[in-house]
């Protein structure tokens, strides 16, 4: 069963459909039981579309750098909450 740190993983893969069948299968499931997931995705696709219409073109490789070093930190510190998967 894919848990919330695994999909937070692969949630921009998941966005851009570049998953295999069973990620994205995996990944529909664990949706239709979490909630805060699927806000957390609803707000990757929102943020991601919001970049493409503001971009004038590809984004700096060094800042995109540092944003997926604060993630991966953040998911090491992360705990789920009680009712995680509701």
């Amino acid at each position: 069963m894919l848990m919330c740190k695994d999909l937070a993983g692969i949630a921009s893969d998941y966005i851009d459909g570049e998953l295999t069948g069973q990620q994205n299968l995996s990944v529909k499931m664990h949706l239709m039981m979490c909630k805060h997931c699927r806000t957390f995705i609803g707000n990757l696709r929102a943020s991601t579309e919001l970049m493409k219409a503001h971009s004038s073109g590809k984004p700096n490789e060094e800042f995109m750098r540092r944003i997926d070093e604060r993630v991966k930190e953040a998911l090491k510190t992360w705990k789920p909450h009680d009712g995680d998967n509701d």
